[in-house]
């Protein structure tokens, strides 16, 4: 699919009232202002795809949830292999997932553009989405009692708190908010298994610590204590005792290590025989190292590797680029101009298969398009949503570095063309 149809058919896809087709394409295709170089695409071009994609991830669900209406009209669909858990667990996945994504745009100040316009009203659908995700006279009351999975999922729902909350935690009403912390609070008799799960309890503890709430340092502290026990080296995290070879240091260990790290030196939080500041630059450094790596994955036509169990969750296998973009700490060997084409071509690589969505405009289980084989046993369509974690860029403002530097191509596509590029060694931290 050529790069103008990708476009055209993500805003085709959006509803009434948000950014039309013929706009988003004539963002991109005109964008005549933002410098183009050796990958191809001006940083204008490249946040109108990207914002098209967030608009028809996001639209369906907070349309309906604000609405009371997503239990309703989200089919849900289960992998094949499903282990029989609760289904009802799905929408809080979906929400959850995706608000943490879309996020920081959404805390974007509003403006006059088409995008702007777009942006404010999925804020404020998201707003009372988390108003009927704790309400239980609301439809769309989210299974905040199943045992289990639960507990996954409401660290999604907190670490876009987390991340935003001028935007999204502080504009709530003293009631919703009393019913969110309950909620989370409520949690605790969820034990986390020794896996990636021990950094879900510890984001819900973080985001607590971050709004002064009683917070249990336990659950946070042994958390940061056993992944930095599974660290084996050159930015690679064991999930528990065994290494598997899969994103899981992108989905979960690396950003949920940094972010919950974050909280623990903002507020200057105990860490016994520890310094949240020296665990907190450690695990950035290391998270850095971690995408110079995603980074060589990515191919010349943005492919990359489909290895590992929870394929299906798609480009947030690059949460930490994106993450470190947004967080303007990309190191030094992965310009900025490098990594937005990178991402770029992966997005193209893999959303530009219309069988992702349904005919209703819901994530379906797959990899490139509709492939429910390639789900697990815990898979459903509101998993998916996480791949909104690879969106986290367009919280950046159209005028910043990452959208106004020059295109560069990341490395594979240099090393393909005959071209300089450098060589990588290991690190020691």
């Amino acid at each position: 699919m050529e790069r103008r149809n990708f476009i055209q058919a993500l805003a085709a896809g959006a509803a009434a009232g948000g950014i039309a087709a013929t706009q988003a394409a004539n963002a991109a295709t005109a964008a005549t202002a933002a410098t183009t170089g050796a990958g191809g695409a001006s940083g204008a071009e490249a946040r109108a795809q990207l914002a098209a994609l967030a608009q028809k991830m996001s639209e369906p669900v907070l349309v309906n949830m604000a609405a009371g209406t997503l239990k309703k009209n989200f089919a849900l669909e289960v992998s094949p292999t499903w282990d029989g858990r609760d289904k009802g667990v799905a929408y809080l996945e979906c929400f959850g997932r995706l608000i943490a994504g879309i996020a920081p745009w959404l805390a974007l100040p509003d403006d006059g553009t088409p995008e702007g316009r777009t942006r404010k009203r999925l804020h404020q659908l998201a707003l009372q989405s988390y108003t009927n995700s704790v309400d239980p006279a609301s439809p769309d009351y989210l299974s905040w009692k199943v045992p289990g999975q639960t507990l996954v999922d409401s660290a999604y729902f907190t670490n876009a708190l987390m991340r935003t909350p001028q935007a999204l935690w502080d504009p709530l009403d003293a009631k919703t908010k009393q019913r969110i912390i309950a909620e989370i609070k409520s949690l605790r008799r969820i034990e986390p298994p020794y896996i990636n799960w021990m950094l879900f309890a510890a984001m819900n503890e973080a985001w607590l610590m971050s709004i002064g709430e009683e917070f249990d340092p336990m659950r946070m502290n042994v958390a940061i204590r056993k992944i930095n026990e599974w660290y084996v080296g050159d930015g690679w995290i064991k999930d528990g005792e065994a290494f598997h070879f899969d994103y899981y240091n992108a989905f979960v260990m690396h950003p949920m290590l940094v972010e919950i790290l974050d909280v623990l030196d903002a507020k200057k939080g105990a860490f016994w025989n520890g310094k949240p500041e020296e665990l907190r630059a450690q695990a950035i450094k290391r998270m850095q190292r971690y995408g110079e790596h995603l980074e060589r994955f990515i191919a010349t036509d943005g492919s990359f590797p489909p290895i590992g169990r929870s394929l299906t969750y798609r480009t947030a296998a690059f949460q930490p680029l994106a993450l470190l973009a947004l967080r303007k700490q990309l190191p030094q060997t992965l310009p900025e101009g490098q990594i937005r084409a990178a991402l770029q071509a992966v997005h193209k690589a893999v959303w530009n298969a219309p069988s992702n969505f349904t005919k209703d405009g819901y994530l379906t289980i797959g990899f490139v398009g509709h492939q429910p084989e390639l789900g697990d046993w815990y898979s459903n369509n509101g998993s998916m949503y996480i791949a909104s974690a690879s969106l986290l860029p367009l919280g950046l403002p159209a005028s910043d570095s990452y959208w106004t530097a020059p295109a560069q191509d990341w490395t594979q596509k240099k090393a393909f063309a005959g071209a300089r590029f450098p060589k990588d060694y290991p690190v020691n931290y």
